[in-house]
């Protein structure tokens, strides 16, 4: 059993942190070991200063050395695609020319935030970062952070473009998402850690996980035993997420927040978080690394 849709950056991506040292500097040592661990857990693709990455908080240079150097570490072995969203077009196609130098494979970009343009404005934005590079884009459809939906027949029209091939689905909005499968080619990738199985059932590409940056090997293993015909044991998998999802996802604290705060406790490259957030307390730390202890042990156990 296989989906019906294109892959073009694998099917298990993960949405990977941005690790800082003790005072705040960007390691790119942490980066590429991180980056490693990730590629030997099964990932086929990393993603690079999107939300989980603490795109909003890096400098365009910390940006481009931070795509140098996991492109050095995991070589041709995966995809590197490179978060270049930001609220200004012009800043936006900089960011892209300078992944595409700096060696990414690919570009995400969110919705430009905070101005909340229309849908005519949306899709050009859009079709002006396409134009402007020769990489594949990634449209990145999270309204609940930007304040602004890319609608299914604005992503419909944009598919057009030869360079627009997929989307990380962060919208919350299954029905037309399946819209947008149903008439285009576009390769969905979810973006929410509950949703991996679901969308994948229905023809979507994969993943681009944030709870994956501790747990590489679990997410994989959903979509395997899916492609295998095992939809049971799929399913079993997907539910055992739950308890860690729900604390990373689902708890208060942003997503980067709970990463990090358990890649840290598990010893992993991490660092902490730039201002304005802050770093996880201990009984959230306590709690995530009880979930992820008690997936590690269910998933032994089977």
């Amino acid at each position: 059993m296989t989906t019906s849709h294109p892959a073009p950056f694998g099917r298990a991506l993960c949405a990977m942190v941005t690790p800082f040292t003790a005072e705040g500097a960007l390691d790119l040592d942490g980066a590429q070991r991180l980056a490693e661990r990730l590629v030997d857990g099964g990932c086929d693709g990393l993603v690079l200063s999107g939300t989980t990455g603490e795109s909003p908080t890096t400098t365009d240079t910390e940006k481009a050395e931070l795509v140098r150097a996991v492109r050095e570490a995991v070589g041709d072995r995966v995809h590197v695609v490179a978060g270049v969203g930001t609220a200004d077009t012009r800043h936006t196609v900089e960011l892209a020319l300078a992944a595409e130098k700096a060696g990414a494979d690919g570009l995400l970009a969110v919705t430009p935030y905070y101005s909340r343009p229309p849908q005519d404005a949306v899709e050009a934005h859009f079709r002006e970062l396409a134009d402007a590079s020769g990489l594949p884009l990634v449209l990145y459809d999270i309204p609940g952070r930007t304040g602004t939906r890319i609608e299914p027949r604005t992503m419909i029209r944009l598919a057009e473009h030869p360079r627009i091939v997929a989307v990380k689905d962060c919208a919350y909005d299954l029905l037309g998402t399946q819209r947008v499968l149903a008439e285009t080619e576009l390769a969905y990738y979810t973006g929410c850690d509950e949703y991996v199985l679901a969308l994948y059932a229905i023809g979507g590409a994969g993943y681009i996980s944030t709870v994956a940056n501790a747990t590489p090997r679990h997410f994989r293993a959903v979509i395997d035993a899916f492609d295998a015909g095992d939809t049971d044991g799929a399913a079993r998998l997907q539910r055992l997420t739950i308890p860690l999802t729900e604390l990373m996802m689902g708890s208060g604290l942003p997503g980067t927040v709970t990463v990090k705060a358990l890649l840290g406790r598990l010893g992993l490259p991490a660092g902490p978080v730039r201002a304005p957030l802050r770093p996880a307390g201990r009984e959230a730390t306590d709690g995530l690394v009880a979930a992820y202890e008690e997936l590690v042990s269910a998933v032994s156990a089977r």
